[in-house]
């Protein structure tokens, strides 16, 4: 059937672009990580927002009247 190895030719230009990418990476200036401070106190902050939004989702159970009795 006619073009039935288009997907050979698509993977191949693919493959060249991804080497040539590559090779770019490999000749330009290496961008600097970001600190570590700036990483925990991100990292920090994700889970404290986290924390947030599970107490927020979670629903109150309702006191019942038994429990309320009992907390004296």
């Amino acid at each position: 059937m006619y073009g039935d190895d288009i997907h050979l030719w698509l993977h191949r230009i693919r493959a060249e672009r991804l080497r040539d990418e590559v090779r770019a990476a490999g000749r330009a200036p290496h961008r600097r990580t970001r600190p570590a401070r700036a990483r925990v106190l991100r990292t920090r902050l994700g889970w404290t927002l986290v924390e947030v939004g599970l107490r927020l989702a979670t629903p109150r159970l309702p006191r019942s009247g038994l429990a309320a009795r009992f907390d004296h």
